[in-house]
């Protein structure tokens, strides 16, 4: 049966969607099947697969208002081991779309049971904010991991992130679990990454992943090439991060 991991952060540009592709890519190549949905109506996660988001007829929106099935979303193998549910700007109108639907907190989940045991693994890449899709998103999934950058205001949201994941286990999804928190932008010049991890742990009453990604500049290249890190730069220090990170998520 798949393991369902949301990544989820309401604020934006902690490299959520950095996350999303580089560990589903590094999971694939360590002989896992991986699904990742892409639940942010920016569509990042889908274009950074090299998929051209504004041209697809099924996408994740289609999907959640009951206009196609989920095998007829699915783009299989984008790269090899590595299927996708896509996403683009339509997604944006699903909130209002879904205004009065029933059960409307679980439209995903009831999709993605059909064919979760196809898979290994399922990462969902939530939107930067606590909404309706990363509450579909959070009762799909089994554990939520937590990107956060290394700057100043990294604390600031956590608790409300923490106290949503908390609301969501107590009255959707019993089973919802905290992954863990994985550092991303670390920069080992600056005084600032290392005080904010330090800060974070001493605070967080959370796993945090002793994997730490660094801030690199192929890593930040690679999805304006539409690859994952593993495929653009395998020797950069992100690849052999994402590919360290793979392995503590696969051990846990």
């Amino acid at each position: 049966m798949g393991r369902i991991i949301a990544i989820a952060n309401q604020k934006g540009g902690v490299g959520k969607t950095t996350t999303s592709i580089n560990l589903s890519a590094a999971l694939a190549e360590m002989g896992k099947k991986v699904l990742v949905i892409d639940a942010d109506p920016q569509g990042n996660t889908t274009s950074g697969y090299g998929i051209e988001k504004n041209e697809l007829d099924n996408t994740i929106y289609e999907l959640l208002l009951g206009e196609c099935s989920v095998g007829d979303c699915i783009i299989k193998d984008a790269v090899k081991g590595v299927s996708i549910l896509p996403s683009n700007v339509n997604l944006a109108a699903v909130e209002v779309e879904l205004i009065d639907a029933d059960k409307r907190e679980f439209i995903l989940k009831k999709e993605i049971d059909w064919i979760k045991d196809d898979y290994d693994y399922i990462i969902i890449d939530c939107p930067p904010s606590l909404s309706l899709l990363t509450i579909n998103a959070m009762t799909t999934a089994d554990s939520v991991l937590v990107p956060i950058q290394c700057e100043f205001y990294a604390l600031e949201g956590l608790s409300q992130l923490i106290y949503t994941v908390n609301l969501v286990k107590e009255r959707l999804n019993p089973g919802l679990e905290i992954e863990g928190v994985v550092f991303t932008m670390f920069d080992a010049r600056t005084n600032l990454s290392t005080q904010v991890v330090d800060n974070v742990k001493s605070v967080l009453n959370q796993r945090i992943f002793e994997t730490v990604i660094p801030r690199n500049v192929r890593l930040a290249e690679a999805p304006s090439h539409g690859m994952p890190i593993n495929l653009y730069d395998p020797k950069s220090a992100g690849a052999e991060s994402y590919s360290a990170l793979a392995k503590e998520v696969i051990n846990k």
